[in-house]
């Protein structure tokens, strides 16, 4: 299940954001599916990191966290500049946002 850490320096970004997770979580369900996986927004996990310091690159960063897919590797960039697009969309008074996508094997700690 892909994970995304959104890192914000300001309240306003968060209410923002909070309130346009579920837009958020389907957009990234959508980026992320390819042919070996499509991905339903419900299994996205977002987390809204509040006030994380002065030393950030942007005034918002994302960490996308899902399985190395060969589709996704090849697409990372483009992945990476639409969340960013989204979220600038989303939140009108951000300046800057960073998006980064780490590909990884992935397990998990539960059985369905």
């Amino acid at each position: 299940m892909p994970t995304a850490n959104i890192y914000t320096s300001g309240a306003t970004s968060r209410g923002h954001l909070v309130a346009r997770a579920s837009e958020l979580r389907a957009f990234i369900a959508k980026e992320l599916s390819c042919g070996e996986r499509q991905l339903q927004p419900d299994e996205i996990s977002i987390r809204i990191h509040e006030n994380c310091g002065s030393a950030m690159i942007a005034p918002l960063e994302i960490e996308v966290t899902a399985h190395a897919y060969a589709e996704r590797s090849s697409r990372s960039d483009e992945i990476c500049l639409k969340i960013r697009e989204l979220v600038m969309q989303l939140v009108p008074q951000l300046t800057d946002a960073r998006v980064w996508l780490l590909l990884v094997d992935l397990g998990h700690s539960w059985h369905e």
